[in-house]
């Protein structure tokens, strides 16, 4: 152990892994003014990247919070967005068992900024928050998420902004050539037939310098193939009955399946770094991923007070205290079995590029060119089979459901084989679905009864989202000589962002049906037989699973687009292009006050927005088919963006740090487009009005908060750090879901080719208003044990709890909760590393919150989440550090995710008992080498 005296601006640039040639760039006299002893302790593995992430926070001027690697590919969590979750005041929202959104504070992804090396990112979804498993963590040097912004920070959140980085080969000191190897299986086995329950992930990576260490690359592939399985229960909902004046719920019906998901990304990471001379440095970067997810689902759909059933009164049971019949058996009902499967593929590339140059020995200029963009290609199948086609065909059967304790959904009970391939055959078996045109085109059946609704053998739902950002952005530094400012910044940037949406779904039908001569049941041809998949967790026993890709694709079934006639498919259709052209400055502070270090920044951003928008107004006509006229609209707006950053050394170790910021996060994309429909109705609304208009509102502005940040932190040990703090945002105005007047004078009915004599419409749309208090406060420490004794060397502690609290009202004065805010939040990890061992165990809670799911359409939709409690562990070795030379550069590692097998749990409405999704992931088991050349 030694010590040493170097400048905190010295050790910032460490910190941010810059080069030795920009540090040694620094002035003398900033050396000579600060004398403050900075304890170095030689680490390696997971405590070295704690040193580096304690630092990062220590020496930046605003609120942060980081993780960092040592080295490239050595993240200490196979997800980035696990590895960020365990960060004080920060969690996720998983999405089919993996760690997928971020939550900064109580505000969702959507309510933040993701960037890669100080760029905004595309998202792959139909809104502006980036879903993290797109990124494969073995790529990153590091994170950090800015709590409090400045001025100069290229990316607008209300809560906060969360910087990716890739690393600087002329910061690393010695050549690295490393491989990464990971095997994967889940526990919960291979739940479907033709799924994979064991992957693999591995990494190539290569830094190196030349040219007297003025130049030097990175190159990182990756390529995981990552499998996950799932066991889901989730009910259609729970109708409401009075019965003898008192209200009852039941079930309606439920979805429950089987899961198997592959994820397969590919990626190239590639970076070119040059100083050759004192005064430019370059440094260029590129991001490849192919990302492509397979998801297998198999399961049946069982009507039940929705169905075709009976209801027997004598084998009903009631939770009295709400109403609920947790128990009950239907006679005569039919159930649909779902062979389904979906699929998304897209390409992610960004490129950067950044050119430093000091003009003179005061002054640094910096140009920034960078351009993200992904197309995400989704294809939804699901193909139906059953006991006869239609309503009252085939077998029927008698279904019960008991619903379990634990929140865990219902346990069914059944007469009927449903892995039998001569009893459940493929084609629609209710009536479900199906399109006027279908039904013109088989026209009527021998009792002269339309066939409505009886031609669905399934559905393609396949959206394509577009997302493209190029930005350039110009700035300089100039030093100053005086006891107060160190130095002015000041910039300008512009970003053009281009976002589509198409939308488009496809009614199955099977080519070889007719009617009524006989059901149009096709019996499953054996090439396509896959055997069965077990449904025994939710007690309906085996059911059949064949392959419906391939016969889809071997055109068993022909399709018509339901956009002829479904009007919603162009209201999810648009496309958004937005302009920010933003200038900033920036002055950074270093002073004393009474003899203490002041150091931060205060700024101005000016932010100008420009937004074109491009969609459709659709109607249905009287045949039946959808009409669409052109809506396109502008929009722009501004906002002045002050901020201040400060924190004041009280001395060697302790710190008190004061953030102030405006924030603004833009509205979704999905809310502000201008596809609209618009219906008339025979029956007058509530307002009286015949017309409805549905959809997007171009006219939308930016969420608004005012942002206060007041924290003590104490460094007490080179691992080691403790820090208390509050937080406050005053929500200025937020978005909302509401309802207009609308004058339509003019507009023909599409249904009757007439201007109808009510003009005024009901406009059904998100609108800005309201607003309220975010407040909570925030408590973190690092802990190294050998504190305590020297025998503890190497164990330690992390652990953080963040506690808060929100008085949000809507527009109309009503409470709000936000989507994505768990009142507490909790993290903590337990660790040892020493002599080569390595251990770790982390746990990650967060109790209830309003989350986003996908539902009907790949339409985003709210529910209530229970809170979860979720632990890994991690056990590694490294030869190299334990002293065995010959196997120097080795290290092996066994990973345990989930281990207490914590399920996500989603309600329908405030009762406990009415689960909408109960999900079981199992647990994941991960064993990996590394070795470095």
């Amino acid at each position: 152990m030694s010590t040493f005296k170097p400048s905190m601006l010295t050790l910032a640039l460490v910190t941010a892994g810059l080069s030795n040639q920009a540090i040694a760039e620094q002035s003398e006299e900033s050396v000579k003014n600060d004398q403050k002893k900075v304890e170095v302790v030689e680490v390696r593995g997971f405590r070295a990247s704690i040193v580096k992430s304690i630092n990062t926070k220590r020496f930046s001027s605003e609120v942060v919070e980081s993780i960092s690697a040592e080295d490239i590919g050595k993240l200490p969590d196979s997800s980035i967005a696990e590895s960020i979750a365990r960060l004080p005041g920060i969690t996720s929202q998983r999405l089919d068992g993996r760690s997928n959104r971020v939550t900064v504070r109580g505000f969702s992804e959507n309510e933040g900024a993701t960037t890669l090396n100080g760029r905004e990112q595309v998202s792959i979804n139909d809104n502006r928050g980036v879903e993290f498993d797109l990124y494969p963590s073995e790529i990153m040097s590091g994170v950090t998420v800015y709590k409090t912004p400045s001025a100069k920070l290229d990316a607008e959140g209300v809560a906060g902004v969360i910087d990716m980085q890739t690393v600087r080969p002329l910061s690393v000191s010695d050549r690295v050539v490393q491989v990464n190897a990971l095997y994967e299986k889940s526990d919960l086995g291979k739940l479907n037939p033709d799924a994979d329950n064991t992957g693999m992930r591995g990494t190539f990576s290569y830094i190196d310098k030349f040219n007297d260490d003025t130049m030097g690359v990175a190159l990182a592939l990756t390529t995981t193939s990552s499998p996950s399985q799932e066991q889901r229960w989730n009910s259609w909902g729970y109708p409401e009955f009075e019965e003898n004046g008192k209200q009852y719920s039941i079930l309606g019906g439920a979805k429950p399946f089987v899961r198997s998901t592959t994820l397969e990304r590919d990626s190239v990471m590639f970076v070119f770094e040059a100083a050759p001379n004192d005064k430019l440095s370059m440094v260029f970067d590129a991001l490849y991923i192919d990302f492509s997810e397979d998801k297998i689902l198999r399961g049946i759909e069982i009507p039940f007070a929705w169905g075709q059933g009976l209801l027997d009164p004598q084998s009903v049971s009631i939770d009295e205290a709400s109403g609920f019949i947790t128990s009950a058996i239907t006679e005569g009902q039919r159930a649909v079995v779902r062979n389904d499967y979906d699929s998304k593929d897209a390409q992610m590339q960004a490129f950067g590029f950044n050119a430093t140059y000091e003009l003179t020995d005061a002054t640094t200029i910096e140009v920034d060119l960078s351009h993200s963009s992904v197309e995400n290609k989704i294809w939804s199948l699901e193909s139906y089979s059953g006991t006869g086609r239609g309503d009252l065909r085939g077998a029927a059967d008698n279904i019960g459901y008991t619903f379990n304790t634990g929140n865990t959904g219902a346990q069914f009970t059944h007469e009927l084989d449903y892995s039998d391939y001569d009893l459940i055959k493929v084609g629609g078996p209710l009536s479900w679905g199906g399109s006027s045109a279908l039904n013109e085109k088989y026209g009527t059946n021998a009792d002269d009864h339309p066939f409505k609704n009886t031609l669905q053998d399934g559905f393609i739902n396949a959206p394509v989202i577009e997302d493209e950002i190029n930005a350039l952005r110009l700035a300089a530094q100039h030093a100053l000589d005086n006891d107060y400012i160190s130095s002015v910044e000041a910039g300008i940037s512009y970003k053009d962002r281009d976002k589509s949406r198409v939308s488009e779904g496809y009614f199955m039908t099977l080519k070889d049906f007719s009617y009524p001569d006989n059901t149009g049941l096709l019996t499953v041809p054996e090439q396509y037989r896959l055997g069965t998949a077990n449904l025994d967790f939710i007690g309906m026993g085996d059911m059949i699973a064949y392959d419906s890709r391939a016969m889809v694709a071997d055109g068993y079934f022909s399709l018509l687009a339901e956009s002829l006639t479904d009007a919603s498919h162009a209201a999810r259709t648009w496309s958004v292009n937005e302009e920010v052209t933003a200038a900033f400055v920036q002055a950074n502070i270093d002073m004393e006050v009474a003899g203490m270090p002041l150091k931060g920044n205060t700024g101005l951003r000016y932010v100008k927005t420009e937004v074109e928008t491009k969609g459709s107004k659709a109607g249905v006509d009287a045949q039946g088919q959808v009409i669409l006229e052109d809506s396109n609209e502008h929009h722009d707006y501004s906002h002045l963006l002050p901020s201040l950053n400060l924190s004041l050394s009280i001395d060697d170790e302790q710190m008190l740090r004061f953030g102030y910021a405006k924030t603004i996060s833009r509205a979704r994309m999905s809310d502000m487009n201008s596809s609209v429909i618009r219906a008339y109705k025979d029956v007058p609304d509530e307002n009286g009005n015949y017309w409805e208009i549905t959809g997007g509102n171009p006219e939308l502005e930016p969420k608004e908060a005012d942002g206060f940040d007041l924290t003590y932190e104490n460094y007490y040990h080179s691992e080691g750090y403790f820090t208390v703090g509050a937080f406050y945002k005053d929500i200025k105005t937020w978005i909302f879901d509401s309802s207009t007047e609308e004058d339509l004078s003019g507009v023909v009915n599409p249904k009757t080719g007439e201007v109808p004599a009510n003009s005024t419409a009901t406009r059904k749309l998100k609108v800005n208003g309201g607003g309220g208090d975010l407040y909570g406060y925030e408590f973190a420490v690092t802990f190294p044990l050998t504190i305590i004794h020297s025998s503890m060397e190497g164990f330690g502690l992390i652990a953080s709890h963040t506690r808060i609290f929100q008085d949000v009202e809507d527009h109309n004065g009503q409470v709000f909760e936000l989507a994505g805010l768990s009142k507490k939040m909790s993290n903590l990890t337990f660790y040892y590393e020493n002599h080569g061992f390595q251990f770790r165990a982390s746990m990650r809670k967060r109790s209830d919150f309003k989350g986003d799911v996908y539902g009907t359409g790949f339409k985003t939709e709210q529910v209530d989440i229970l809170g979860e409690t979720i632990w890994d562990a991690q056990l590694g070795y490294d030869f190299g550090e334990a002293g065995i030379k010959s196997l120097e550069g080795l290290t092996v590692t066994l990973q345990a995710q989930n281990i207490t097998e914590e399920p996500f749990t989603s309600l329908s409405g405030d009762n406990h008992l009415q689960i909408r999704d109960y999900q079981e992931y199992g647990r994941v088991f991960l064993l990996g080498a590394s070795y470095k050349f």
